[in-house]
């Protein structure tokens, strides 16, 4: 009785605090113009994930430096961009700040990280489809075929750091 109630217990943990399932592929999402879109315009699909590992980036404005160590520590590893992408998907509706300001953020940063994909959602569709945390940051690792490597809601402690990016050089090699 005790292991059904522990195990109760960490699947509505995981589905509460925005843990994507590992070894899965999570239902197919967009993001249309409409809702937010990719900051370069047009239509973000999560199908796009599919191809290269994948580190997805699921941000609070407000806490955007959260996990700035995960940020400086895959910038380094220097990884083939035809092996892997990033991608920073702006939480719009998590914020206080307007719209506009955010948009100015993001568009600086787009052309500051050329190679990142930028997307804005502003109707928190991937809180809604995928139960991903609001109001946090999620970090979502997927491998070539979409499925989810990795997966945390929250600031990631620096041994977790350490798996992510073990978990990419496995997967890119």
């Amino acid at each position: 009785m005790k292991s059904t109630l522990f195990v109760m217990l960490l699947f509505v943990s995981n589905y509460c605090f925005g843990v994507l399932p590992t070894g899965e592929v999570p239902p197919y999402v967009e993001i249309t113009e409409k809702n937010g879109g990719k900051v370069v315009g047009g239509t973000w699909k999560s199908s796009e994930i599919k191809g290269k590992t994948t580190a997805l980036f699921y941000v609070d404005p407000d806490v955007k430096d959260l996990n700035e160590h995960l940020g400086d520590a895959l910038k380094a590893k220097k990884y083939p961009l035809d092996k892997y992408q990033s991608m920073a998907i702006i939480n719009m509706d998590a914020t206080w700040l307007p719209n506009f300001i955010l948009d100015s953020s993001l568009e600086a940063k787009q052309k500051k990280y050329p190679s990142t994909i930028f997307v804005r959602d502003k109707d928190k569709i991937l809180v809604k489809k995928w139960k991903l945390g609001d109001d946090n940051y999620d970090v979502v690792i997927f491998d070539k075929e979409g499925k989810v490597l990795f997966s945390k809601d929250g600031k990631l402690t620096d041994q977790e750091v350490k798996q992510v990016v073990a978990l990419i050089d496995k997967d890119i090699s």
